[in-house]
């Protein structure tokens, strides 16, 4: 199973678990005990994380577990539409939501393991 069932504030994976470039998603819990679909994208030992949601329709990024990425692995892409954004900040360059960023979801680089990085 590629989806991993996380506290929010817990330990997500190994980085060595996610392709370099590449994507993986989760599944945790938010403040209010939800489950909430998230995903953590790489390039090299830089990790960001985004809610797994994209801004135009609100709808999951991927179709199929962990396909975050365009062909070239350089961007985010949305597999519904096609929009596209930039790893580093989650930017939409290119389609109906150009502009409007994904929801950032905090994760940080520890000992090589990805953590959520919540208060």
């Amino acid at each position: 199973m590629s989806e991993a069932a996380r506290r929010l504030d817990g330990d997500l994976c190994d980085l060595a678990d996610i392709a370099d470039p590449g994507a993986k998603g989760f599944v945790v819990r938010d403040a209010d005990d939800l489950p909430m679909k998230v995903f953590v994208v790489r390039r090299g030992q830089v990790v960001r994380g985004y809610v797994n949601r994209c801004p135009h329709n609100r709808i999951p990024l991927d179709f199929m577990p962990d396909d975050f990425l365009n062909m070239g692995k350089t961007h985010i892409q949305c597999a519904t539409h096609g929009a596209i954004f930039l790893m580093e900040d989650g930017l939409c360059v290119e389609g109906p939501c150009r502009g409007r960023r994904l929801d950032a979801f905090p994760v940080t680089l520890v000992n090589g393991r990805v953590l959520t990085d919540s208060p």
